[in-house]
């Protein structure tokens, strides 16, 4: 048997190694010609593409400075989702928003929720009392009715269904149509996305709703370790964007 090799880094103290080191001390938000700008000791935060952090509100720019002072000695990109969502929607929605509107009905026109189970009754049940009053909200309110069928053969939406539904999501700015885009594909579900903007779910139904098969497997077969912890990472992203919703109203 080989000998372990003390000196080698334990997998926490290398992942930590590897992000980049607090630079800054004190984070503040200012108005910026109607937005509101995170700053580090006075200067702008930068995204990826090299444009200024600048979000609609004054709540939404508190919140995500709150994630930049709660960074210790290493800046973890994985604890500051408030921070990648605002990321996302000024280099990828922002000039972009077509595509992202269209990625978001490709997923309406197979949305999770119109792919019933065969069996067993019990997950027929809890898909029903989940899923089937978001179908009937989107038929009744926003004039959007939804083909259903049993197993994964896809089935057809209609146009006019797709359209409705367009015509909620083109309502949204760049911050909401980056939290619409990342809940749908989170959950494989545009309707429920467009519940929780809406506010006909809150995000802890939208997401019960979203994993009662995974919920099912889980009661049958248990849990194992590493599928926890993803679904703890989407989750916590999942939570951002309902975050983000709300806070951008204020």
């Amino acid at each position: 048997m080989a000998e372990k090799d003390t000196n080698a880094p334990q997998n926490g103290a290398s992942q930590k190694s590897s992000l980049p080191k607090r630079f800054y001390k004190d984070v503040t938000v200012a108005d910026e010609d109607g937005h509101a700008a995170i700053l580090l000791d006075g200067k702008p935060v930068r995204t990826p593409g090299k444009a200024q952090l600048a979000v609609p509100s004054r709540a939404l720019a508190e919140a995500i400075a709150e994630e930049w002072r709660a960074q210790g000695k290493h800046i973890d990109p994985a604890t500051m989702p408030l921070t990648k969502l605002a990321n996302s929607a000024i280099d990828g929605v922002v000039g972009q928003a077509d595509a992202v509107i269209d990625d978001i009905l490709a997923h309406a026109r197979s949305d999770h929720l119109c792919y019933r189970a065969s069996g067993p009754e019990k997950l027929l049940a809890a898909q029903g009392q989940h899923w089937d009053p978001v179908i009937a909200w989107a038929k009744e309110v926003l004039g959007a009715p939804f083909n259903l069928t049993e197993g994964v053969v896809h089935v057809a939406q209609p146009d006019a269904s797709i359209e409705a539904l367009k015509g909620e999501v083109e309502k949204l700015d760049a911050f909401g149509l980056a939290a619409v885009h990342v809940m749908t594909t989170l959950t494989g579900s545009a309707l429920l996305a467009l519940a929780v903007a809406l506010k006909r779910l809150t995000p802890e139904e939208a997401w019960a709703a979203a994993h009662v098969d995974e919920n099912f497997q889980i009661s049958q077969w248990g849990e194992d370790e590493e599928a926890k912890a993803r679904r703890e990472a989407r989750k916590r992203d999942f939570d951002a964007a309902a975050r983000a919703l709300e806070l951008s109203e204020s």
